[in-house]
């Protein structure tokens, strides 16, 4: 005889309960965000793709940076802007498990990607001699392979170790993670701990790579002018992206596992959504009026469509 047991198919997502009365202005502000993503992205994106003078490492990784801010973005807009508008803010566990993996993949293909840029200013500053032969056709492909392929191979793995029975059904969040639907699950898995350790310790190594990176890179810069000044035009672009991304997933990532009733829900939720509102804006924006070439094409495109 089997025991009647209730199966949790749909959760609650409780991060908006407390805001009925300015919902309509946070999806006027929301969807104007969520405009001005997909523009300054869009714009980087089809600049490089259209421009043949900007194939080159840097720009390539640039643009799937900015196609990696389209895709982590789209997993949370959508849904969040329809939560404003929906009396009750609820998801299937699958949809969930879903947005938990488009979120992280796309949070964890970002460090990936500032790598390869990092590498690659690294190579182009500190080896010119051997750029060429080192950031080839086939290594740029392989590299681009790797960056989005390992984030969504872990991030997988994570996920699966998520699918098991649940025993709540409220997530205090705006979006669905990976951490919440664990914290839920009738008994605790010992991969859903190891996976993500192991997730974590890895993209550490990434950030502690990027560090050294430019530390080096000064180093050397400051020896030569002409260095500096390379320096200043290509890398201060990637330092600036770096620390943005990284600050405002820290923030998320603190609050989430310490947590604080002090806080507000509106503090909350802008804590939460601060690394898919601030990156994907500035980033485009920080390479668009520093990067020459980006710059001066964008201008051109424009100046001849206006005038």
């Amino acid at each position: 005889m089997m025991d009647n047991v209730t199966v949790i198919t749909v959760l609650t997502l409780s991060g908006l309960n407390g805001t009925a009365n300015y919902r309509v202005t946070l999806f006027a502000v929301t969807v104007l965000c969520y405009c001005v993503i997909l523009l300054v992205n869009v714009t980087i994106i089809a600049t490089i793709i259209g421009d043949k003078t900007l194939h080159e490492p840097m720009y390539i990784f640039l643009c799937n940076l900015c196609i990696n801010g389209l895709y982590g973005t789209a997993g949370f807009y959508p849904k969040f802007l329809h939560d404003l508008l929906s009396p009750t803010q609820v998801i299937s566990h699958a949809g969930c498990l879903l947005q938990g993996f488009v979120l992280h993949s796309s949070a964890i293909a970002d460090f990936s990607l500032l790598a390869l840029m990092a590498y690659d200013r690294y190579v182009a500053i500190c080896r010119p001699l051997m750029y060429h032969s080192v950031m080839t056709k086939q290594r740029i492909s392989l590299f681009m392979f790797f960056a989005w392929f390992v984030p969504f191979l872990l991030m997988f793995l994570s996920t699966i170790t998520s699918i098991s029975r649940l025993c709540g059904s409220n997530i205090q969040k705006i979006y669905c993670v990976n951490w919440f639907i664990n914290s839920l699950a009738c008994s605790a898995s010992v991969a859903a701990n190891v996976i993500p350790g192991f997730n974590f310790t890895f993209y550490f190594g990434h950030a502690v790579f990027v560090v050294w990176t430019y530390i080096y890179m000064i180093k050397i810069c400051l020896k030569s002018k002409e260095d500096m000044s390379k320096f200043m035009q290509t890398c201060l672009p990637h330092m600036f992206c770096l620390i943005i991304f990284s600050v405002s997933l820290l923030f998320d990532v603190v609050y989430m596992r310490i947590g604080s009733r002090d806080l507000s829900q509106s503090v909350q939720n802008f804590m939460a959504m601060e690394f898919l509102l601030i990156p994907p804006i500035i980033n485009p924006l920080i390479y668009g009026f520093k990067l020459k070439k980006i710059r001066k094409r964008i201008q051109h495109f424009l100046i001849g469509n206006c005038f």
